[in-house]
């Protein structure tokens, strides 16, 4: 299955949205002005190293008798999809850096 950088990103997207709560007064007073790739990308990163750590801890619950079977399928497909996002997103980094390497000056 082939997953496009674009239905990574949104995907990605409706699983924050549907997990945080956005902040009315803070969004109202301040609209979102494009922020630098390498932000994004670090924010990307450190998001998805969380919901890794969440996976990981919600399963060694489990294992120990404390947890929920269904807080871990749910942690580990937000750890999974995130992932996804990540690896889609580094692919077409990839694919940019080789393209524009190939191009002539």
């Amino acid at each position: 299955m082939s997953i496009g950088a674009f239905d990574a990103v949104s995907a990605y997207g409706r699983v924050l949205g549907a997990t945080q709560t956005p902040k009315i007064a803070e969004t109202e007073a301040a609209p979102e002005t494009g922020g630098s790739f390498g932000g994004m990308i670090e924010k990307l990163v450190s998001e998805t190293a969380t919901s890794l750590r969440n996976a990981e801890t919600a399963s060694a619950k489990q294992v120990a008798g404390k947890g929920d079977l269904i807080d871990v399928v749910t942690a580990v497909g937000a750890a999974e999809t995130a992932l996804d996002t990540v690896v889609a997103v580094r692919d077409r980094m990839v694919n940019a850096y080789s393209e524009i390497m190939r191009m002539q000056i």
